[in-house]
Parts: structure tokens; C-alpha cells; sequence
């Protein structure tokens, strides 16, 4: 049985994570399946839970710098990155240490980890309080839509996991940036936006959408999909659809933003889509169209998880 926790009750949940147990806790970004990062039977249990794929990495979540640090090594322009931009929704894959605690299956046998300190209230205390790094995909069954609340959480992995601690809505509602520092490239586009970063700090970093080899998570081509299939770049919604809007759109069931907002819409997107899986399901039609979403800025992010929610099934 899953143990329901309230945000008082990080202590506690602190304590079920040191012993081993998973723990699905909120971020900015989307909840996490949290489990010791520095245990093998621990991080089996995510990818059982999950059922995801071993081949595919984890994200190690840790409270500070000095922690990442003890973990991997930043070279100095990760090290200027980190330090601008944690406690922050991105992620940087950078070479493992020597002598690293991290589980082999954290990073699917790779020498490099992706790490980041989340900008959650409740997920930094939960992780000052367990001690241990923490390693946290979606809390969500592999390949379905990431929860953005701990209800849709409880609707994937109730009676699979052990808590959930319920932080309300995560405020950015699309995953962490995936930077990789060498070579220097974009791994996954997300909440802190390519533009952002490339005119802060002056470079030039490439998106790689070329996946050859599987380097970091939510590089997989089919992910964060419903049961329904999905159609891009809708006008309208065909006879065995239902449409799920963006800006000032006529027949929509749901819209993601009627003011044309892309942080709206980027927070409401995943939500949105569980609901329209589940109308789509109740009126017996099995596609939902999604209106056109501009390609810039976090729209890059949300155009990434939604050709990925409407690729091919495995």
C-alpha cells in the first residue's frame, strides 16, 4: 500500500528514503520516483516500479554544489554553469568520479551522471534530511505523461511504491534542461530555455535531436504519451478526436493557454493531456489533436515532449 504523506511530513519521508523504500516527492519541474542513488536493490526497484527500460539513465538529485562535487567532475565552464543556474530546472551530464557511491544502474553502466539541484522548497529539505544523493525520474509509468500532481502520480504508481509526499502543482511543469558539457550540446530541451542560456553566458549550444546512443533521460523517441494517440499542429479536430488548444482555438475541449502564454502553457501540459486522456476515453474516441505551439523559447521543450507523446509506440 502507498503511504499518502501532507507537506509536514518530509521528516518522514526522509526517513522511509534512507531505509531504502521509494518515495515520489515534487520539484519544480514535474514529481520524482526518489530512491538512494547509492544502492543497487533501491534504484532496481525504480525501473521495476516504473517498468523503464535499464538501458535508459537516472537523474541524481542532491541539496548543494559541495554534494555534486563529491559526486562528478565539473569542469570550469560546468562549474560557472552550475553555479549561475542550481538550484534550477536543468541538468548537466558530466563525468563520474573515481571511488563514486552511485549505483552502476543509476547511470546504465555509463562513466558520466546527470545531476541537478532542484529549486523546490520541499524537495531540498527532503534531500538535506535524507543525506544521500537521491535519484528521481518522473514518477509516472515509463513512457507515459509525466505528473505534475501528486494525485496523477498516485492514478500511475499507487500500491507500487511506498509515499508519495504531496507538494501540491509543480510550478514549472516540464522537465529540467539536459545540457551535456562534452561535447557541449543540449541533450533535452526544458524548463530553462536554450535562448536563455546561450545569450547569458555567450554560447553556442547546439540541440542534439540525432539520438544515436541513449546519454541521459527522456531521450527515448516515444515518451510522455497517453493511452490515445496524438495528432500535431491541428486546425481542428477530426471526427475520433477530441483538440487540445493553444491561443484563441474554436472547438477546443481543453486549452493550454487562451493568451497564447508558453510558461502557461508549458505548466498546464501535462495535466491537461491526462485529462484529455481520460475524455477522450469516456466519449469512446481515441485521438486527441493539439493545436500548433510556436517553436521557441520553453515552446522548443513543449514541442520536444509532444513529438515524442505522438511518435510511433514501441
Amino acid at each position: 500500500m502507498t503511504e499518502y504523506l501532507d507537506q509536514y511530513q518530509i521528516p518522514k519521508a526522509a526517513e522511509l528514503l534512507k531505509k531504502g523504500k521509494l518515495v515520489a516527492f515534487p520539484t519544480e519541474t514535474v514529481y520524482g520516483l526518489g530512491a538512494r542513488a547509492d544502492s543497487d536493490n533501491s534504484v532496481r526497484r525504480i525501473f521495476e516500479a516504473k517498468r523503464r527500460p535499464s538501458f535508459n539513465p537516472l537523474i541524481v538529485h542532491v541539496p548543494t554544489l559541495e554534494e555534486a562535487q563529491e559526486i562528478a567532475i565539473f569542469d570550469p565552464l560546468s562549474l560557472k554553469l552550475a553555479r549561475e543556474l542550481w538550484p534550477g530546472p536543468i541538468t548537466f551530464v558530466v563525468p563520474l568520479k573515481r571511488n563514486n557511491t552511485i549505483s552502476t544502474f543509476v547511470t546504465a553502466g555509463l562513466d558520466t551522471v546527470a545531476i541537478r539541484i532542484p529549486n523546490s522548497k520541499i524537495a531540498l529539505s527532503l534531500l538535506k534530511l535524507v543525506g544521500a544523493p537521491i535519484a528521481a525520474p518522473s514518477a509516472n509509468l515509463s513512457g507515459r505523461i509525466s505528473p505534475t500532481l501528486a494525485s496523477l502520480v498516485l492514478r500511475n504508481l499507487g500500491g507500487k511504491i511506498d509515499a508519495i509526499l504531496d507538494g501540491g502543482r509543480c510550478i514549472v511543469g516540464l522537465e529540467s534542461t539536459i545540457i551535456s558539457i562534452n561535447p557541449l550540446e543540449i541533450l533535452r530541451p526544458g524548463g530553462i530555455t536554450t535562448d536563455y542560456i546561450s545569450k547569458t553566458f555567450e554560447l553556442n549550444i547546439p540541440y542534439n535531436n540525432e539520438i544515436k546512443k541513449i546519454k541521459a533521460p527522456g531521450q527515448l523517441k516515444s515518451h510522455y504519451a497517453p493511452a490515445a494517440s496524438v495528432r500535431l499542429n491541428a486546425l481542428s479536430p477530426l471526427s475520433n478526436e477530441i483538440l487540445l488548444g493553444f491561443g484563441k482555438t474554436t472547438n477546443a475541449t481543453l486549452n493550454l493557454s487562451e493568451t497564447s502564454n508558453l510558461s502557461e502553457a508549458a505548466q498546464n501540459l501535462f495535466s491537461m493531456l491526462n485529462d484529455m486522456d481520460e475524455i477522450a476515453s469516456n466519449k469512446g474516441l481515441n485521438s486527441i489533436a493539439i493545436s500548433p505551439i510556436p517553436n521557441f523559447g520553453i515552446g522548443l521543450a513543449i514541442n520536444d515532449r509532444l513529438t515524442r507523446a505522438a511518435a510511433p509506440r514501441p
